[in-house]
């Protein structure tokens, strides 16, 4: 079994582990990415790419080609029915990037990818990580690769591979939260949408709620409440929530599924992010609802603040940077799942009381400028600078 050394192993492939292998090499810092899949995902799943985002990826030269393969969208609205709730817009924040970008995630991990190569990194893949063990001065990292098993020596190891996170599992690190009831869809489609593309729409109704977010190449991308989906909603399942839940005078005609699933949804977060040498970023350290797009630039966030913690520790042999980034990107973690929680509950209540009362709380929060500038602000996660 071959082992061999290394400053830093990064297990994950995703957008949180190429933004932190890419920053590394940026500031001289060499990383190796192993990866479970033979080839990077193909599906669009995260979409959402906000200001701050925008903002800590300029270093790495990757954020005008992100402007380039996205679709600003300067506009979020919470609707019900024909009636606008609350206007939110990004015009007005005090950044370079007054907007979110809706940029697919296989789009945004190939830019990563490419900037990640063009650095002189590169991803090994598939490998499976099958065991880890953390030895005070460095980490031993024991995975397969077809049918040979190798074994790493790295100072620090970083697991940036998800929900199921193995990292996480071998450090043994708690992974605190719960789940909610209810199942949701998501869909990429082709349609003819009678709102402007210049918007996120949100739709609230008394049987469920559906967001609406316009896409580059004229998709859309549909998330939705449905009690008993298919693991494979249709063309029908998604017009007929549409149709029921979106705009009351607008004809919704589907033309093209580009692909769709079922998922169901936990908010989560690590007791640590940091065990010894082992660290842990992105959907790794923390999970929550996709309500207001939050999990991917988080994740990037983690992945490049932690690339300057690191880098620095490596130089000096001191560990404060590292200690102070777990500090801050926790309390982050806590505050996005906070916020995600509250409002998927609040979307998601059955009961018409509350369904009023939010309604009518929201109806206000629009009608007060500094309100929507607030959370305009939140969304962007521009509060994390």
């Amino acid at each position: 079994m071959e082992t061999t050394s290394q400053d830093v192993v990064i297990v994950g492939a995703g957008p949180t582990g190429l933004a932190l292998g890419a920053e590394l090499r940026r500031l001289g810092t060499p990383a190796l990415i192993l990866d479970k899949l033979a080839a990077g995902a193909n599906t669009s799943r995260a979409v959402v790419v906000h200001a701050r985002t925008l903002e800590v990826l300029e270093p790495l030269g990757v954020t005008s080609e992100l402007l380039q393969e996205g679709l600003i969208v300067p506009i979020f609205r919470i609707r019900h029915g024909g009636r606008i709730l609350v206007n939110v817009t990004f015009k007005d924040l005090n950044t370079k990037y007054p907007f979110t970008l809706m940029c697919p995630q296989d789009r945004t991990e190939a830019i990563l990818l490419r900037r990640l190569v063009s650095l002189g990194g590169a991803v090994e893949r598939p490998c499976k990580v099958v065991n880890v063990r953390d030895f005070g001065t460095d980490v031993e990292v024991q995975f397969q690769t077809d049918a040979l098993t190798r074994k790493l020596r790295p100072k620090w190891l970083v697991g940036c591979d998800g929900m199921h996170s193995v990292v996480r599992d071998h450090a043994y690190i708690p992974f605190e939260g719960g789940s909610y009831d209810e199942s949701f869809v998501l869909a990429d489609v082709q349609m003819d949408w009678p709102l402007d593309r210049q918007e996120v729409s949100l739709f609230f109704s008394g049987t469920g709620l559906v967001l609406v977010a316009p896409l580059p190449d004229n998709r859309f991308r549909i998330v939705a409440t449905m009690a008993g989906a298919p693991a494979e909603p249709s063309i029908a399942d998604i017009e007929a929530i549409l149709k029921q839940r979106g705009p009351e005078d607008g004809v919704v005609s589907i033309r093209r599924m580009l692909w769709s699933s079922r998922f169901h949804i936990q908010h989560r977060v690590v007791k640590n992010m940091r065990r010894g040498n082992i660290l842990l970023a992105g959907d790794a350290a923390h999970i929550h609802s996709p309500a207001g797009g939050q999990g991917m630039n988080t994740g990037i966030q983690d992945a490049v603040s932690l690339a300057a913690a690191l880098h620095s520790t490596l130089a000096s042999g001191n560990d404060a940077p590292l200690n102070a980034w777990q500090e801050k990107r926790l309390k982050i973690a806590h505050s996005v799942v906070e916020m995600t929680d509250r409002m998927t509950k609040l979307a998601t209540s059955s009961s018409a009381a509350v369904q009023m009362l939010r309604n009518v709380a929201v109806e206000i929060i629009g009608n007060i400028p500094f309100a929507q500038h607030a959370l305009a602000q939140s969304l962007s996660e521009l509060d994390n600078r």
